[in-house]
């Protein structure tokens, strides 16, 4: 399944200042890995993101999703693929009603409106928001409009999931859904997050970002582990890993 596969080379990128953000960023994603990109705020995880797909274009490098190397040429083809979810969901929700945000890009895809309307309601249905379809996105709370961005997303049937910290601002509960919706999608995850709490409960493989470029790349619970990574990179161990300060034991 090479259509799933992520692959990063050499990847140098700088905004209009010139000030280099990321800085040779090179890795490779296989099928169905779930992957966690943390760091500081600062570092270039969202940078990073936007690159897969397509929304910057490298200074240089490359950057292919399966078997096309993201260009102009194949933008149509890599944003059917990978499936983005902003941290910012008023970046991704723009219709009068949910049913239109979510239903607008299958019917750009040509599919016929009832089958859209089946998309729509399995996609909603799937985060737990059907009950929102007639709504107008701007009155959603934030968890709400969270989870009506990634139904927009599933909508697409993507192979590969990017999200952009996609715990922030969640309440407690809408968290836990959010956890188990993204641990029932089988192909490709790739979240970049501070929520290093999800990040052990998701993703087997964990790369750290510190200062533009990868500090490290292995499993989650190793690079958790590890006291000297998480200090240079400014990261705290996850709750459940750390121990209880009265009485010295795990949680």
């Amino acid at each position: 399944m090479s259509h799933h596969i992520v692959e990063v080379k050499d990847l140098f990128f700088n905004y209009p200042d010139n000030i280099p953000v990321l800085k040779n960023i090179s890795f490779r994603i296989t099928h169905g890995e779930s992957v966690a990109i943390v760091g500081a705020n600062g570092t270039g995880k969202t940078t990073l993101l936007l690159h897969l797909n397509g929304y910057l274009v490298p200074a240089s490098g490359s950057v292919r999703i399966g078997d096309f190397p993201v260009t102009k040429n194949t933008l149509n083809s890599v944003r059917r693929t990978v499936g983005m979810v902003f941290q910012n969901s008023d970046d991704q929700l723009f219709m009068p009603t949910v049913r239109d945000d979510v239903a607008f890009g299958p019917l750009n895809l040509g599919i016929p409106p009832e089958e859209v309307e089946k998309i729509v309601e399995n996609s909603l249905t799937r985060v737990g928001a059907l009950g929102l379809k007639d709504r107008p996105p701007y009155k959603l709370s934030g968890g709400e409009k969270k989870a009506v961005a990634i139904a927009g997303v599933l909508a697409m049937s993507p192979d590969i999931l990017v999200m952009d910290e996609p715990t922030a601002n969640l309440d407690p509960r809408a968290r836990r859904r959010l956890i188990r919706l993204l641990s029932s999608f089988e192909h490709t995850k790739i979240i970049a997050t501070n929520d290093l709490d999800m990040a052990l409960d998701l993703c087997g493989r964990t790369i750290v970002m510190h200062n533009g470029e990868i500090m490290a790349d292995g499993t989650t619970k190793d690079i958790f582990s590890n006291g000297e990574i998480l200090e240079k990179s400014q990261l705290e161990r996850p709750l459940v890993m750390q121990k209880c300060p009265v009485c010295n034991s795990e949680y």
